[in-house]
């Protein structure tokens, strides 16, 4: 780095300490630096919102709230916006992932030379493989030479860059990089780290995707434009068969699964849905690689402990995007006459509501930010009583916290004027809709336009009530922190969420086989610890029969050891299609931030979330609005491939017209 003072003549010459160099990449503390900002740099994307939101919102998941604003409103793709290269959320992908791409390159090209494992090595060739993947998925083909050639450690300051087609960074980065670090890697060497297994997951997708892509059933254009044809001569059958060898391969991987003796391998299926995602269990054998946080440090959690604004940093407030603003309903501190009473918004007061917002797992920072459509209650979810994804997934039941809100100043009363009391039930979503629910009464007054039914103290609101601003909140992702039990404690709901965020999970192995077998690849028996007929049912029906056994009630607030696992399997369809595929993995993967790649992928995006159902409610204050509305989504065939941020085009040092020629068609 050079410095030029004003009125001197000298040149200050400092030695970077801060950067990686060729030199540092030689040494063992070189190695792992690389390979721990690798880890670390997993949070500026999974955990933030931002860019959950970017792939949730305008699919059939997730939509615009009340609460939101431009950063969800022009990724809806339904009139309230329209997608920026400059300002869109989409970004974030672009941004993160070429730094650590060129990290990756320099201990691949460099770290031979300091004598690491050849595993060690290997995970930098994971991430390589995993930056390219969710590159390509996300802007099409991308520039494989950062400035010093093909997949070659850059040091320099080159502002030109030319991108390479989707069948050269599929055949020359991920493949490659992935098959090598397949290869090297046994099982992870630190928790929640980089494994062979994780290795398969991610070669067997890619293998999937790019069939997808060379198959292209509804002709979506590509950039940069190229024939749809393999270098290597393989048709999209072949990538089918070998996403589906490799993800069963994973699953009967000895050290994989449950036995027979009771053993338990490194990776396997929890017992239940339940365990998979509650927070006491984080860090479970179902996870097989995650971005890291922890309530023990701020520096080592990346995020604040206290109080935190969320933005384009390494805080984990996902969740906050998929939780709407429960404190805002009122109970009433007179039993005779209707006193309204709302919840604290982070503190604590003598003068708390029923309702206070909470660091606790069902509750957490509400921003109000991605809704879901009613589709997803009358349609994904359809069975809520079998099947324990509804009920492990959705807060249906927000309870009284009075305690852990500090309320001293005597008793509160709910819907006809019944007492609530710790823990009770304060407003509920109702599985189906009913007759009898009053919504317009003018005696109970919620806040929040819930309805009232006889002889109830909660305040409930049926599916087709469900709203932009008033929704069940995602329990899978909200916040669990060890040091916040307790009265008069409410756990720092403003905070960072200290818990690890899941990026991938042993299950969706057998989503990827069930996929590639559904796209025609052969199937043969499976056996190990998850022994079934290696059919698309078979494969499914595993995830299915686990998603009919209950552990615990999160709407009863109690344990329900029940086993419907029979009926599970007997409802799964004869034959299974690519709709029930996408189907299964939304109730299993809802709200984590899969949706917009998987129908990117299957280009099924138009067909499932190019309309929705939701009530409107335009505005955080919209409370009383109860009529559903129909929206429709303008989607186009250029869509599918994400701008390339303004930022990037503007560093550019090229004529205007290359300029122009760098971003996606339509953009």
């Amino acid at each position: 780095m050079v410095l030029f003072f004003t009125g001197c003549s000298k040149i200050m010459k400092e030695t970077p300490r801060s950067i990686f160099t060729p030199d540092y990449f030689q040494t063992e503390a070189g190695v792992e630096g690389g390979i721990t900002s690798l880890y670390a740099h997993l949070r500026y994307l999974y955990g933030n919102g931002y860019f959950i939101n970017s792939n949730q919102d305008g699919t059939d998941e997730s939509t615009w709230g009340a609460n939101s604003d431009n950063n969800v409103w022009q990724l809806d793709f339904s009139g309230k916006s329209t997608i920026d290269p400059q300002t869109s959320n989409t970004g974030m992908a672009w941004g993160t992932a070429f730094p650590d791409i060129n990290t990756a390159s320099g201990i691949i090209q460099y770290g031979t030379a300091a004598g690491v494992s050849s595993s060690i090595i290997a995970e930098a060739r994971f991430f390589r493989g995993f930056y390219y993947f969710l590159l390509v998925q996300t802007y099409g083909g991308v520039p494989l030479d950062l400035g010093a050639g093909e997949l070659q450690f850059n040091t320099s300051t080159a502002r030109t860059s030319v991108r390479n087609t989707v069948p050269e960074v599929y055949t020359k980065a991920i493949f490659p990089d992935f098959l090598q670090a397949i290869n090297d890697l046994g099982d992870s060497r630190i928790q929640g780290g980089v494994s062979k297994t994780v290795a398969q997951l991610y070669l067997a997708k890619a293998y999937l995707t790019y069939g997808w892509w060379l198959e292209n059933p509804n002709q979506i254009p590509t950039y940069p434009t190229c024939a749809r044809t393999d270098p290597d001569g393989h048709n999209a059958q072949w990538y089918y068969q070998q996403a589906y060898n490799i993800a069963v391969g994973a699953i009967e991987q000895p050290s994989n699964g449950i036995f027979g003796n009771g053993q338990a391998g490194q990776f396997g299926l929890q017992p239940t849905f339940y365990d998979v995602n509650n927070g006491p269990n984080d860090r479970n054998s179902e996870i097989l690689l995650y971005a890291d946080h922890t309530d023990q440090s701020e520096l080592f959690n990346g995020g604040s402990l206290s109080y935190s604004t969320g933005g384009f940093s390494t805080d984990n407030f996902a969740q906050w995007f998929q939780q709407w603003n429960y404190a805002t309903v009122q109970t009433s501190s007179s039993s005779t006459a209707w006193v309204g009473v709302a919840g604290q918004g982070g503190s604590t007061s003598p003068n708390a509501g029923a309702l206070n917002r909470a660091g606790t797992q069902p509750l957490g920072r509400p921003w109000t930010m991605n809704a879901p459509p009613l589709g997803i209650f009358y349609n994904t979810f359809a069975d809520k009583t079998n099947d324990s994804r509804y009920d492990g997934t959705f807060v249906t039941c927000y309870r009284a916290n009075m305690d852990e809100g500090g309320r001293t100043a005597g008793p509160l009363y709910g819907a006809n004027f019944l007492q609530i009391n710790e823990g009770d039930p304060v407003i509920s979503f109702l599985d189906n809709d009913i007759s009898g629910v009053n919504y317009s009464n003018s005696v109970y007054k919620s806040a929040v336009g819930a309805g009232v039914l006889p002889g109830r103290a909660d305040f409930v609101v049926e599916p087709s009530h469900i709203s932009r601003n008033r929704y069940p909140g995602n329990w899978k992702l909200g916040p669990y922190r060890t040091d916040a039990a307790g009265t008069a404690n409410i756990g720092q709901p403003n905070a960072s969420i200290t818990r690890p965020y899941n990026i991938a999970k042993f299950s969706e192995l057998f989503f990827i086989a069930a996929e590639a077998a559904v796209k025609g690849a052969s199937t043969q028996a499976v056996s190990g610890a998850y022994a079934n007929d290696g059919t698309a049912r078979g494969l499914i029906n595993v995830i299915r029969a686990r998603a009919g056994k209950w552990k615990f009630s999160n709407a009863l607030n109690k344990t329900v050891t029940v086993d419907n696992s029979t009926a599970m399997i007997a409802a799964t369809p004869a034959t299974i299609d690519i709709n029930y595929i996408l189907a299964e993995r939304s109730r299993e993967y809802f709200g984590e931030g899969y949706r917009w790649l998987d129908l990117a992928r299957t280009q099924k995006w138009v067909e499932l979330g190019g309309s929705f159902t939701i009530v409107d409610a335009n505005n955080a204050s919209d409370w009383n609005d109860n009529a559903p509305q129909v929206f429709t989504r303008t989607i186009t065939p250029q869509n599918y491939l994400r701008p390339i941020p303004t930022s990037q085009l503007d560093g550019l040092d090229m004529s205007a017209d290359q300029v122009a020629a760098y971003q996606n068609p339509g953009y």
